[in-house]
C-alpha cells in the first residue's frame, strides 16, 4: 500500500469516527459536512486502490508480452540458426563441388595442352609430309646455283614448246620492260615452272587464242603473269589446280602433275603462286619471285 492510500484511509477512518461521535454532540449540518469528508476520502482511498490494482494489471500484461516477444525471439533466432547451418552445409557442397570442378578443370586445361602439343606435333609431320611429297617433284638443280636471267629463261621455254603451240592456234609472247631480270635460283627448275604452265594452256586452251606472259618488279620482288584467252574454270575449280593429281571438268588426257611442280618450285625459293580465272575469261598464273 502506498503513503497516500495509507493517509486517505486514516482520513477516512478518522472523519468516520468523528460522524458516529457527531451524532452525540454535534449539530446535524456538521455531521453532515463531517460525513462527505468522509465519504470524499474513502472514496479517494477507493480510486487509489483501483488505479494500482490497474497499473499492476498493466505491468503484468507488459510481462506477458515481453514474454511473448522474447519467446519469439528465441524462436526466430533458432529458425535462423538451422537457416544458417543449413546454408553453410550448402555452402561446403558448393566448396565441394568447386574444388572438384577446378580440378576437372585443371586436368581439361592438361589435356588440352597435351592435345595441343599432339595436334603440333602432328602438325608439323603433315608439312613434313607434304614438304617431302613436294620436294619429291621437284626438278633437278643446275650444276652450279647461281643467278641466272628470269626474262632468258621464259624465252627459252616459249621456244621449246613453240612447235605444240602453234599446232593449236596458241600465240605465245612476252612483254616485260627489261631485257634482263636476275633472280637467285636454278635455272633448270624455273624453265621446268614456265613450260608446265605454258603447257596446261595448250592442253585446255580448246581454242585458238593468246598466252601472254609478262613479267615485272613490284618492290624488291619479281612479279610474274601468264594469261591465256581460254575458257578458264569456276571458281570452285580454279582454287584446286595446283593440288597433287586434280582435273577440272575440262579434264584431258595426263597426270595432273604439271601445275603442282610449278607450285612446289615457286615455293621451294619463298615464293608464292594463285591463279584466277573467271570462267569464258580465260586462266590467269600469278607468281611472286623473290630476287634473292
Amino acid at each position: 500500500m502506498s503513503k497516500e492510500q495509507k493517509w486517505s484511509l486514516a482520513a477516512a477512518c478518522v472523519l468516520y469516527v468523528i460522524t458516529i461521535i457527531g451524532f452525540f454532540y454535534f449539530s446535524l449540518t456538521l455531521i453532515v459536512v463531517v460525513f462527505l469528508l468522509f465519504s470524499l476520502c474513502i472514496s479517494y482511498f477507493a480510486y487509489l486502490c483501483y488505479k494500482t490494482h490497474k497499473d499492476y494489471t498493466g505491468a503484468e500484461h507488459f510481462q506477458q508480452e515481453i514474454g511473448l516477444l522474447k519467446a519469439e525471439k528465441e524462436q526466430i533466432v533458432g529458425d535462423y540458426e538451422i537457416l544458417i547451418s543449413e546454408k553453410d552445409t550448402e555452402i561446403g557442397n558448393l566448396r565441394g563441388q568447386s574444388e572438384e570442378l577446378s580440378k576437372k578443370l585443371t586436368d581439361m586445361e592438361a589435356e588440352k595442352d597435351m592435345t595441343a602439343k599432339k595436334l603440333e606435333e602432328v602438325s608439323i609431320e603433315v608439312k613434313k609430309a607434304e614438304r617431302m611429297k613436294y620436294e619429291s617433284l621437284m626438278p633437278p638443280e643446275d650444276d652450279e646455283q647461281s643467278e641466272v636471267d628470269i626474262v632468258e629463261i621464259a624465252k627459252r621455254a616459249v621456244a621449246e614448246l613453240d612447235k605444240e603451240a602453234k599446232e593449236v592456234g596458241l600465240r605465245v609472247t612476252i612483254s616485260s620492260s627489261f631485257d634482263k631480270l636476275m633472280v637467285k635460283a636454278s635455272g633448270n627448275r624455273l624453265l621446268v615452272m614456265f613450260r608446265n604452265i605454258i603447257d596446261n594452256s595448250i592442253k585446255y586452251m580448246q581454242t585458238a587464242g593468246n598466252l601472254v606472259i609478262t613479267i615485272s618488279t613490284v618492290g624488291d620482288d619479281i612479279f610474274i603473269v601468264l594469261k591465256d584467252t581460254g575458257k578458264g574454270l569456276p571458281e570452285d575449280e580454279t582454287k584446286h589446280i595446283f593440288e597433287l593429281n586434280y582435273q577440272g571438268s575440262n579434264r584431258i588426257s595426263g597426270n595432273g602433275l604439271g601445275l603442282t611442280q610449278a607450285k612446289a618450285i615457286v615455293e621451294h625459293y619463298g615464293g608464292t603462286i594463285y591463279a584466277r580465272s573467271p570462267q569464258g575469261n580465260g586462266m590467269g598464273i600469278y607468281i611472286q619471285l623473290p630476287t634473292v
